[in-house]
């Protein structure tokens, strides 16, 4: 080849995010040069978002395995026994690059694409979470990209008919230029019935149905595993086009197929599209792939082999069927009105051959696309670590009912009712608790039985950016927490694992760091990784977001009866603090809402103590003990106790022991506590107290008022303005 198409080859490797390296190594382990489309399949197998190839080294310190798990990382999505031979499926993903460009379809197709990592191993879909990070809401694009991603949400949740139970929103100016958008789903499958996407043998039949292939889309992978600039708007064209009402029929037409016995693989088109999923299918099985992309349904004219191959349209999917079962195939796929095509078969060779208008337009081996991908064990630094704020250090607030109003009616605390009202949380009719209920997880009944699974998303941010290391083992924490908080028993963690540019030692050092503690609290709380994502590359003109290792988590409750919420305080009844006090300032909303700073160490976290109290209350609420339940997190006691309040519209009196500076009690963010509003404080306390734990009196329920003796008193009506208020008034 002469040296013009070399250059151009090469030029074109830097341009779809091959560095010269990389691209020596496809010379390298092909023994020639590749052609476009071979150089198109190499590049985006060997992005980051498919490859993990900066991550995977530090992924392999998560535990994954444990009595409940069927089936952790490396398939679509993990898979949990929850009993009576069903199972929970679940998984979280991001759609952070394309929210950005497109709000509305980059939500809405993220949305469509994790329900088919879930229902591609033959669980239907039963619950969605979603947590989004914002830049600042005083930017001038803020507003818009809510808008759209909370329209995008809506939009395609609601109409595919599934519940969107529960999530998190925050905004922080360090998301300015790059939002985050995670979606997660749950699904319920029989436990014998889970559908795997390696081929099991050669001479299959490989069948497409879903959708058209069209242009979009294309490289998205590719986009999604590189930085932004101010150009970024010109990516427009990669964002994918999502169609609900054709996922529905996808999801109904899948679980038929596969209720029919005709499946032996299956896999859904995500990210890279026809490659990743053919690529995956055979190279799991350690078979090979023939596909005649004549065959492919295509939705424009003249599409080249390049485009089939990358585009990203939605709604597809990819099966291998048992031998003679293409009949059966196309009578579901024409029942449901889909477009479906047999495109090729497996094979013994070990490569993906692609022809094209009666040419090989594609022969490669498939394990340097998987798994001898590129493996990086990139540099990194420990991050530069801050000091413990003692509360004699953090200025009291001059007038604390002016604090208070401040703190919940601050973008990151105030009500998301504006957004959640925005998605049908009840549909399916299963739905036990969600975002508007007052309860620290969504919970969805297993329909037909006693069970019920609870879900939640955490992660703060401010604390993974002070300390990486204590702020990952804090998500897991709070998700833990979450769960056992509303009485369930937690049983495995999703992670959507945010960062920026790898290539940074700062940046890599955060990701090592946070994974090292998030796995640490996995093992001390017997909370397994299941399934996840990596999305790197979150920068805009070099400037990263906070780090944000979102942690999706599921617990089951046996009896959904024997469960606890924040909102059925009663008058008279006494509120117990569970959990020592220390007052920890650091990274505390405290101190950025009314201090204006973000420094300090965030708290620790005693994952022995974590594990001691949660234990504790979970078997309080299984024993129907305790009935009305908070865990502490953001805002520390007096954001729990005003939500509480607000919640069941019952005043509360706090009564704050002496000792520590007010403050320090009421804002303070000190780990593993919990409130509980109980009849019988004597006995409850002396119950934590026998279990080793500190536990004590900070108040009454009853009246109009949110109050503390000579400090403050608020009308609860007034909290409730400010805390619902913002929202609605910053949308305008």
């Amino acid at each position: 080849m002469h040296a013009e198409s070399e250059k151009t080859l090469a030029q074109s490797a830097a341009e779809f995010g091959l560095k010269p390296e990389e691209y020596d190594l496809i010379l390298k382990r092909m023994g020639r040069e590749p052609n476009l489309v071979e150089l198109g399949v190499f590049s985006v197998m060997w992005s980051e978002h498919c490859s993990y190839k900066s991550s995977r080294k530090h992924l392999a310190k998560f535990p994954t395995t444990g009595p409940r798990v069927i089936c952790g990382p490396g398939e679509n999505a993990g898979v949990v026994d929850i009993g009576d031979g069903q199972a929970c499926i679940f998984k979280m993903e991001s759609h952070n690059h394309p929210s950005y460009i497109e709000p509305y379809q980059g939500a809405a197709t993220g949305v469509g694409g994790i329900m088919r990592d879930v229902f591609t191993m033959g669980a239907r879909p039963i619950a969605l979470l979603n947590a989004l990070r914002f830049g600042d809401p005083a930017h001038p694009r803020t507003r818009r990209l809510v808008e759209g991603v909370v329209s995008g949400i809506g939009g395609y949740g609601n109409c595919v008919g599934v519940p969107t139970v529960a999530g998190e929103t925050n905004f922080h100016r360090g998301y300015d230029g790059n939002i985050l958008v995670n979606a997660m789903c749950v699904g319920l499958a029989d436990a014998d019935k889970i559908f795997y996407s390696a081929a099991p043998a050669a001479g299959l039949p490989v069948v497409y149905f879903g959708s058209k292939t069209g242009r979009d889309g294309i490289h998205g992978a590719t986009m999604a595993s590189a930085e932004f600039d101010d150009a970024s708007d010109e990516k427009r064209p990669t964002v994918q086009v999502g169609d609900p009402f054709a996922e529905k029929l996808l999801i109904e037409a899948t679980l038929e197929l596969m209720a029919s016995g005709a499946v032996a693989a299956i896999q859904d088109m995500g990210a890279a599209g026809l490659t990743s999923s053919s690529v995956e299918m055979a190279g799991k099985g350690a078979v090979g792939i023939e596909l005649d992309l004549d065959q492919v349904p295509q939705r424009e004219e003249g599409m080249s082999a390049y485009e089939m191959m990358l585009s990203e349209s939605q709604e597809r999917m990819l099966a291998i069927l048992k031998p003679g079962r293409e009949a059966d195939g196309q009578r579901i796929f024409k029942k449901w009105g889909l477009d479906a095509a047999t495109i090729g078969w497996t094979t013994d060779t070990g490569n993906i051959v692609l022809r094209h208008k009666g040419e090989v337009v594609c022969d490669l081996p498939l394990a340097p696309l998987s798994d001898d991908a590129p493996l990086y064990d990139r540099p990194w630094v420990k991050p530069a670590l801050q000091a413990r704020l003692a509360p004699e250090e953090v200025d009291a607030p001059i007038d604390y009912a002016q604090a208070i109003l401040t703190l919940m009616s601050a973008p990151d605390m105030a009500s998301k009712r504006w957004l959640w009202e925005q998605y049908d949380r009840h549909v399916m009719a299963d739905t036990l608790e969600d975002s508007a209920t007052g309860a620290d997880a969504g919970i969805v009944r297993v329909h037909g039985t006693r069970k019920a699974l609870a879900v939640t998303s955490d992660c703060t941010p401010r604390y993974v950016q002070n300390d990486p290391y204590e702020g990952g083992k804090q998500a897991v924490a709070e998700a833990w927490r979450n769960l056992t908080a509303v009485g369930a028993d937690p049983i495995a963690i999703t992670d959507n694992l945010n960062f920026g540019n790898p290539e940074r030692p700062e940046i890599m050092g955060q990701i090592v760091c946070a994974i090292e503690g998030m796995a640490e609290a996995c093992r001390a709380l017997d909370f397994p990784v299941v399934s996840g994502n990596v999305s790197l590359y979150n920068e805009t003109n070099g400037a990263a977001i906070p780090p944000t290792p979102t942690v999706g988590a599921v617990g089951l409750l046996v009896d959904y009866a024997k469960r606890a919420d924040f909102s059925s305080l009663k008058a008279g009844q006494t509120l117990v603090l569970l959990g020592e006090t220390r007052g920890e300032f650091g990274a505390s909303m405290y101190l950025r809402e009314i201090l204006g700073r973000e420094d300090g160490a965030p708290p620790p976290v005693d994952l022995a103590l974590e594990r001691r109290t949660g234990d504790f209350v979970r078997s309080k609420i299984v024993a129907r003990e305790v009935l009305v339940v908070h865990d502490l997190s953001d805002g520390g006691l007096i954001a729990a106790a005003a939500e509480m309040a607000m919640a069941s519209r019952v005043g509360l009196a706090l009564d704050l022991p002496p000792g520590l500076p007010i403050h320090a009690q009421l804002f303070g963010e000190d780990q593993a506590r919990y409130l509980i509003a109980t009849d019988q404080p004597d006995a409850l306390i002396a119950s934590a107290r026998a279990a080793n734990l500190t536990a004590q009196v900070v108040g009454q329920a009853g009246g109009e008022h949110l109050s503390a003796a000579g400090v403050f008193s608020l009308s609860l009506d007034d909290v409730r303005q400010k805390h619902e208020g913002w929202m609605p008034a910053y949308m305008g």
